[in-house]
């Protein structure tokens, strides 16, 4: 989804708590990472992984000069043979200590192991933020936690775009200098989006 589409899926969106909702999260996502500076670990269930969400957070995290916004995905089924990105596996949430921050994504409540490791990484001191299920251990785990609940407009995919587009906007600015890509794809998107000029 780009910048464009996203803008779009905010006006659609005006008026509902999932902007509000979505903004704080990447807010409490972006304070975290930014002021411990340790790192951000991201991990779904072996069912379903996140990628998408990496890789959104790895762009967002370059056009907004954050770079800790950029991911380590943590895989259950990392192999040594993958390359370096993809070959992160569950042992990682082990190491997890204090001033990381552990992002669990999880359309539906994850198994016993993950949550014994997410436990784990809670009590090694690290922060626990969790976007799936509002209710069971998971969010109860988690320092900060979006709920996207079934039967709703949204699908978790969706909220995922939203999260990682308001993580880069709601960075620190750079100082202005040339027109960053974001400035403008976010003109562009201003413009398509902007009704017709009046005809006197």
């Amino acid at each position: 989804m780009d910048a464009v589409r996203v803008a779009l899926l905010r006006e659609v969106l005006a008026g509902t708590e999932w902007l509000g909702a979505t903004r704080r999260f990447a807010g409490v996502l972006r304070g975290s990472v930014v002021s411990h500076g340790g790192g951000l670990l991201l991990v779904g269930t072996p069912e379903y992984e996140p990628w998408h969400l990496a890789a959104h957070l790895v762009d967002e995290a370059a056009w907004s000069g954050t770079p800790e916004l950029a991911p380590t995905l943590v895989r259950h089924d990392a192999r040594p043979s993958d390359p370096a990105h993809l070959s992160v596996g569950p042992g990682r949430l082990a190491a997890a200590r204090r001033g990381e921050t552990l992002l669990v994504v999880s359309p539906d409540r994850p198994g016993a192991p993950l949550l014994e490791q997410v436990h784990d990484a809670r009590r090694a001191g690290a922060t626990v933020l969790s976007l799936g299920p509002g209710e069971g251990e998971l969010a109860a785990l988690a320092h900060e936690s979006l709920a996207v609940p079934e039967g709703t407009d949204l699908d978790l995919d969706t909220v995922q775009h939203l999260v990682s587009a308001a993580a880069g906007e709601n960075a620190v600015p750079t100082p202005r200098g040339r027109r960053q890509l974001r400035d403008r794809l976010s003109r562009l998107a201003d413009q398509l989006t902007a009704p017709p000029p009046a005809r006197w």
